[in-house]
């Protein structure tokens, strides 16, 4: 288990950071930094032996954060904003379907499971980003983000974009 980022490495946080009740002074769930937010590595150290974890100070809010590797990015690579985040519900804009077969009525509401910005370049949708998300009738697509939208009765999360 080798540190993919060193110490004064210059990084990008992937996705939004809420405290997971080990960050001071700060209610469980708390928003500590928008993705896209930019920090140096100040530390690396592991959490029960299999995980690495960087002490990452974020210099706008002027915050020392615990990130997992796979939240972080190095901070010159190119970065696309997300509309939707892990764990979001979304909402199919269209009937999503494959072979000409509808798999997901329009107007269902699924679940984002995982953000997928890196795409080859023979994949279909490559240059957009997109996302597996898992629907109620259990199954999980590759969706682009054009094929998405917020549900209706969902709180607003314009605020976490980034």
């Amino acid at each position: 288990m080798r540190p993919q980022f060193e110490y004064g490495d210059a990084v990008r946080v992937i996705r939004n950071v809420r405290n997971d009740g080990t960050f001071p002074g700060q209610a469980t769930g708390t928003l500590l930094i928008r993705r896209g937010s930019t920090g140096f590595v100040r530390d690396v150290g592991t959490f029960l032996q299999d995980q690495i974890i960087y002490s990452v100070h974020f210099l706008d809010s002027d915050r020392m954060i615990g990130c997992r590797e796979e939240e972080l990015q190095l901070a010159d690579l190119p970065w696309t904003p997300s509309r939707f985040e892990t764990r979001e519900k979304v909402c199919a804009r269209l009937a999503l379907g494959r072979g000409g077969r509808v798999l997901v009525e329009a107007g269902s509401i699924g679940e984002i499971v995982r953000v997928l910005r890196d795409l080859p370049d023979d994949d279909p949708v490559s240059g957009e980003l997109s996302y597996h998300v898992i629907f109620p009738n259990g199954r999980l697509l590759q969706v682009p983000e054009s094929a998405l939208e917020m549900p209706e009765d969902a709180p607003d999360h314009a605020g976490d974009a980034a």
